[in-house]
C-alpha cells in the first residue's frame, strides 16, 4: 500500500508494477484495480511459477535460514522482479519504493544492494509516516486492503514465514486453515517458522498483538493539504 502512495505523490511513473503471489488476500487484487482507476494505467502483474509460499518452501526444502533468507521472498518476488530487469535491462530503470520516514536504514541497504539501478523513497523525502500513508490512501476514497483492517501491520502473504508469535497467534484466529497448513508443513520439513518453538506447539497468550495501523494525519501531513488548497 505505501509503495502505491510512493507512486501516486510523485506522479509521473511510466510503469507500475504489481508482483503477485497466491498466498495473497484476495481483496489485494480488488485494491490493485481500484490503483488503476485512480492513476488512469493499468498495472502490470507479474508473477512466478511457482505460485505460492508452500510450494517455494517444499521446493527448496527449507522454510528459512539464519540470515533472513526465505526462498519463498527470494523467487516468488525477487526472481520475478530481476527476470523484469533483465527483459528491460537496455532501460534506464528508477525505482520508485514505498519505505516511510522510519526505514531510512533499509532504504540505504536497498541502494547499496542495487546499485546498477536509480532509487527514489518518496515518502523518506518528505517525512511521512505509514499512519500519514494511509491517511493519503483514504482522502484518495480507496479502501486500503482489507488485511489492514484485521490488525494486521503489512498486506503480506497470509501465514508470512517472517512472522513472530503475536502475528501466527492472529494468523490463528483469522485464517486457522492456513495455519494448520503450516503447521503440518513445519513438521513435514523439520524446520520451524518461528525461533521458540513449532507452530503446534504456540501458547495462544504469547506475542505482541499492536492493533495494525491507524491512518492518520499528522502537522506535516495537514501542511500538505493546506498548500494544495493554496494552488
Amino acid at each position: 500500500m505505501s509503495s502505491f502512495i510512493a507512486g501516486y505523490i510523485t506522479e509521473d511513473i511510466d510503469e507500475w508494477i504489481y508482483i503477485d503471489v497466491e498466498d495473497q488476500h484476495p481483496d489485494s487484487m480488488r485494491f490493485i484495480r481500484d490503483c488503476e482507476k485512480a492513476v488512469g494505467k493499468e498495472i502490470t502483474i507479474l508473477k512466478s511459477p511457482y505460485g505460492s509460499v508452500e510450494n517455494a518452501i517444499r521446493t527448496a526444502g527449507m522454510i528459512k535460514l539464519p540470515g533472513g533468507f526465505a526462498p519463498c521472498t527470494a523467487w516468488l518476488k525477487k526472481r520475478v522482479r530481476k527476470e523484469w530487469e533483465l527483459k528491460h535491462s537496455s532501460e534506464h530503470i528508477t525505482y520508485v519504493w514505498g519505505m516511510d520516514r522510519t526505514e531510512i536504514k533499509r532504504a540505504e541497504r536497498l541502494e547499496e544492494g542495487m546499485p546498477q539501478f536509480f532509487h527514489e523513497f518518496p515518502l523518506i523525502e518528505q517525512n511521512i509516516s505509514k499512519e500519514v500513508a494511509h491517511f493519503i490512501l483514504q482522502e484518495t476514497g480507496i479502501q486500503r486492503p482489507v488485511m489492514y483492517n484485521l490488525g494486521y501491520n503489512n498486506n503480506n502473504c497470509i501465514g508470512c514465514v517472517k512472522g513472530g508469535m503475536g502475528y501466527w497467534n492472529r494468523i490463528r484466529k483469522d485464517f486457522p486453515e492456513v495455519f494448520r497448513k503450516r503447521a503440518q508443513m513445519e513438521r513435514e520439513i523439520g524446520h520451524s517458522i518461528l525461533k521458540e518453538c513449532y507452530l503446534d506447539e504456540l501458547d495462544e497468550n504469547r506475542g505482541k498483538n499492536d492493533g495494525g495501523v491507524v491512518a492518520e494525519c499528522d502537522i506535516f501531513c495537514m501542511l500538505r493539504e493546506y498548500e494544495k488548497e493554496q494552488v
